[in-house]
């Protein structure tokens, strides 16, 4: 019997469209948009000004704390601006214009497409490298992967879990790469292992990517203490915490972290730009980005440079059909809609999706909760959306903390049983950042 987590859960249509779809690479823009903010953390720090040369991987904007990440350019050219842009969330940010000319990189980036199976660095080593790449978690949260492979004193991991689950609906950029990057990631995770001082790796990829699970067992057993785990599909396995509990059934505690219970979850993106990192020199300048929707003339994954305007990958689909009523950042369910398409593509943009019109309006509202309970038989938190929802909107927010809404990882779940069409998630949403107000209020 394939493995699962045990707690909620749902499971909405796959629509895995692109799976098919190798990756191309996306051609370099005119201009490209580097926003200095590309990860969780503090924002990093403009090293560059208007009129400056730069060249691909050139550091333009360096971390400013731990929790940070070093920005680097994607393009060779000139510095046209630092100013305030439209992001993918719709709100202005600082960011780094700088116009394409010609495609140059710094020398000590190795482009070769050999592979470098053999490294001999030091856990600091490794870590100073990831740090100095800029390499985020390409899963969709952009955590500093620096930060994870720094285990806090009196904590220790005994096995590295990585993330090949992809479940959301639409995106396959993570399936193509396991594909076509297998090697590399395996390598990225020999680095990684290294790094976090364990001897035992464990891929989880769910079941409706059986070329993916058959490739990657085929290529893992050239490698020692690397197994490849396929697992039941369900919605959102690709949750740290719901992954640890499918793959080693340990339980992550409220408030807690992986390493509480001894391990550490990366991305199989993020592997393989460790590896990038590591062995070849290259900062986190590019990524494959899915570009999918039912009424898109044509579906894929390219590997995009880091600033390409979302409008470019969209042209590279064929353009937006007719019907389109809205154009997605990330999975449908947990990703955003965009403001703009001309908003960059970012370190953490896994997918681009076009909804036709019909399926992006809002379901009307019923009048009042019904009281059927769906949503807290599928929450993977095990908590009560009803009552996150209801107390947010009623702003009691000392209560809201207590009833852990911070537990909450936003997956949708909730919103997409509720018969009653309630915007539940979109009011948890508003109660944990009032929540995480009080808290940071509180602390200073």
């Amino acid at each position: 019997m394939l493995k699962t987590f045990t707690k909620g859960g749902v499971h909405p249509p796959e629509n895995k469209f692109s799976a098919n779809a190798a990756i191309e690479n996306l051609p370099l823009p005119k201009q490209v948009v580097i926003p200095i903010s590309q990860h969780i953390g503090a924002p990093a720090a403009a090293t560059v000004a208007k009129g400056d040369k730069v060249l691909v991987g050139q550091v333009i904007a360096k971390s400013s704390g731990f929790v940070s990440a070093n920005i680097h350019s994607s393009v060779s050219g000139t510095v046209a601006s630092l100013d305030a842009v439209l992001d993918s969330t719709g709100y202005k940010k600082p960011a780094i214009t700088i116009t394409v000319e010609g495609d140059e990189w710094l020398p000590e980036i190795d482009r070769s497409l050999e592979l470098k199976k053999e490294f001999s660095f030091t856990t600091e080593e490794i870590i100073a490298k990831v740090s100095a790449a800029g390499v985020v978690g390409l899963g969709g949260a952009t955590f500093p992967s620096h930060v994870k492979l720094s285990i806090p004193k009196g904590k220790k991991a005994d096995v590295l879990i990585i993330n090949g689950v992809e479940c959301e609906p639409y995106l396959t950029s993570d399936h193509r790469l396991m594909l076509e990057k297998a090697h590399e990631l395996m390598v990225g995770i020999e680095i990684l292992k290294k790094a976090l001082g364990v001897e035992h790796a464990i891929i989880g990829i769910e079941n409706n990517k059986p070329d993916a699970i058959s490739y990657l067992i085929k290529i893992a057993s050239e490698y020692k203490g690397i197994e490849v785990q396929g697992l039941k599909v369900k919605y959102p396995q690709g949750g740290e915490k719901q992954l640890i509990k499918a793959l080693i059934n340990r339980e992550v505690p409220s408030g807690g972290l992986p390493i509480d219970v001894g391990t550490v979850v990366h991305n199989v993106g993020t592997a393989v730009a460790v590896y990038d990192a590591v062995q070849k020199n290259k900062p986190l300048i590019e990524r494959v980005v899915t570009i999918t929707g039912k009424s898109l003339p044509k579906t894929g994954n390219f590997m995009v440079r880091i600033g390409t305007p979302i409008s470019q990958l969209i042209e590279a689909a064929g353009g937006l059909p007719t019907d389109t009523g809205k154009v997605v950042n990330g999975g449908p369910m947990m990703g955003k809609a965009l403001n703009t398409i001309d908003a960059p593509v970012t370190k953490g943009t896994s997918g681009v999706i076009s909804f036709p019109e019909k399926e992006a309006k809002r379901v009307p509202e019923k009048p009042a909760c019904i009281r059927c309970a769906k949503c807290v038989s599928v929450c993977p938190m095990g908590l009560e959306p009803f009552l996150l929802n209801r107390l947010s909107q009623r702003k009691i927010f000392d209560r809201l903390e207590a009833e852990k809404v911070l537990d909450c990882m936003e997956c949708g779940s909730c919103s997409f049983v509720c018969p009653a069409n309630l915007p539940l998630l979109d009011y948890i949403r508003l109660g944990k950042g009032e929540v995480n107000a009080i808290i940071r209020a509180r602390k200073n």
